[in-house]
């Protein structure tokens, strides 16, 4: 396993964190909770050593779980990252209770890394009207928690004001081969590292999509690559996607949501290649091709300019499009619908078909047309 030294951290991380966001289920959707300690004793018994949570995860099993797993000398051998959701915080006096929560289902009076979750427009003003910054840092300075970060899925522009307002230590971004430019993006990572904090990349296969059910005409790019000489012939598209995201100047490390021994024995060994921050201009290009035929595939040119909001139903109508694309380019793969339908709060089924939307729509888009068609794909 490669480790790396963080800033914030005195000790070294492994590149390859365990979000434990997709954990291994049971038939009616909850969390196995054998198969899923064994699997995070498993990966940390293996060197990964940064496991990452959050309080919605599972229903709130996923904290549970691993305070499960690290007893028996675990804790020691590993880093907690939770998150405080910051949009359930509507006022100052929400903060402490969900915090306390956290720390009774992990059975912990320590959390190492503590991030606010998920820091977009719409809860931006009520991080710091509600005293966020000063209410984190007293909790670090009576020593329960460790350092101080953010996850982030807004844009540039709101990416640069949150890395200005406040000393961090490291932040958490989405980045891929696929989403470049989309949300903070490779200018995100640039500017944060510009600055000395460290980058922890999320969603680095696009929640799987980049590494199951592989379009063919994708599949073709890659085994011309292999075909050439230009990779090794058993490299498979997970591989390429995290050599790119391990490449990038400013990567700290990357976390990956694995449900299973399979995933973690083979990323474990990706991992452990003294060259897997290495790539050359020719697999860059390999890669950028790729892009382009998973944007090809795009049905609807949403850019998520917002103009649409806010929907009087609260459809969550840019988020529901991205999802509708998600599932036809990469080939109705399952994980599009079970975050649809766990994740989207203002899903397709609450438009009235009122309009107001499409006559704000730069793009001229039939949206109530297309809320219609996402709910017929995703049954709400």
């Amino acid at each position: 396993m490669k480790y790396v030294q963080f800033n914030a951290v005195e000790k070294e991380i492994s590149l390859l964190g365990l979000g434990v966001m997709r954990l291994p289920r049971l038939e009616n959707g909850k969390a196995d909770e054998k198969e899923s300690i064994n699997l995070i004793r498993y990966a940390i018994d293996r060197g990964i050593n940064y496991i990452d949570t959050g309080y919605t995860y599972h229903g709130g099993d996923s904290e549970r779980i691993i305070g499960k797993a690290l007893k028996d000398g675990y804790r020691e051998r590993a880093l907690i990252a939770d998150k405080l959701p910051i949009w359930l915080v509507e006022k100052k006096e929400d903060m402490q209770p969900i915090i306390e929560e956290q720390f009774k289902r992990l059975d912990v009076d320590f959390i190492d890394m503590y991030l606010i979750h998920n820091i977009v427009p719409e809860v931006w003003d009520n991080i710091r009207n509600f005293g966020v910054f000063e209410h984190l840092q007293k909790l670090k300075e009576e020593g329960r928690i460790g350092h101080i970060g953010f996850s982030f899925h807004g844009d540039y522009d709101l990416f640069t004001e949150v890395i200005d307002t406040y000393p961090w230590e490291y932040c958490q971004i989405q980045l891929n081969y696929l989403d470049k430019e989309i949300q903070a993006g490779l200018k995100g990572l640039e500017y944060a590292r510009e600055r000395g904090i460290d980058v922890i990349i999320m969603e680095p296969l696009k929640g799987g999509r980049l590494s199951d059910k592989i379009p063919p005409s994708v599949q073709a790019i890659w085994d011309r690559a292999k075909a050439a000489g230009i990779c090794a012939s058993e490299r498979t598209p997970a591989e390429w996607a995290f050599r790119w995201v391990a490449s990038q100047p400013g990567v700290s490390m990357i976390l990956s949501g694995m449900s299973s021994v399979r995933q973690l024995d083979e990323n474990i060994a990706l991992f452990s290649q003294d060259d897997i921050s290495l790539m050359s201009e020719t697999e860059y290009a390999i890669c950028d091709e790729a892009a382009d035929e998973y944007n090809s595939k795009i049905k609807y040119q949403c850019t998520s300019c917002g103009y649409c909001k806010p929907c009087p139903q609260e459809v969550e109508i840019s988020d529901v499009i991205s999802y509708l694309n998600d599932w036809y380019a990469f080939d109705r793969i399952p994980s599009t619908m079970l975050e649809y339908n766990e994740w989207l709060d203002g899903p397709a089924s609450g438009c009235i078909h009122c309009g107001a939307c499409e006559e704000k729509c730069p793009q001229r888009l039939p949206i109530s047309d297309i809320m219609t068609e996402a709910e017929e794909q995703f049954g709400k």
